[in-house]
């Protein structure tokens, strides 16, 4: 398992780095799944992936319960509805349309309302706790 965990994790990783040259794919969700790949497989590409400067405080943020900043989930909702309308644009299947009408609906609803929001530095209130699971 740990090989396939190691695997996975460097597909995610490289998607991430993708994702952030890309400006429709998103690089968050999978630096966060790769950083979880990387902790049941390889620590030493864990502790080097929250090393990096623009993706270890994101990954720390998320794991420590503070969530994501709103400006962030701003982006991710505006991405995503853009994707949708793209997709929606070249599904002809009906069917189709739907599914990326749910799933791009549950991804937001999901930021929204599951994930914290980060607050500012200069906010000494803390994080809003909006139920994000534990563990």
């Amino acid at each position: 398992m740990k090989l396939a965990f190691l695997g996975l994790g460097l597909l995610f990783t490289g998607l991430g780095f993708l994702g952030a040259l890309l400006p429709i794919l998103p690089s968050t969700p999978f630096f966060l799944i790769a950083a979880y790949l990387f902790s049941r497989s390889h620590p030493r590409l864990e502790a080097w992936l929250l090393s990096l400067p623009q993706v270890g405080p994101l990954v720390q943020n998320y794991r420590e319960g503070r969530g994501i900043p709103k400006s962030t989930k701003i982006l991710a909702t505006v991405l995503a509805l853009g994707a949708a309308g793209i997709s929606l644009y070249g599904l002809p299947p009906i069917a189709g349309r739907v599914v990326v009408v749910l799933l791009i609906a549950y991804g937001i609803y999901f930021i929204w309302k599951r994930v914290p929001t980060l607050s500012p530095v200069g906010n000494q209130e803390g994080p809003k706790d909006q139920g994000l699971p534990k563990g």
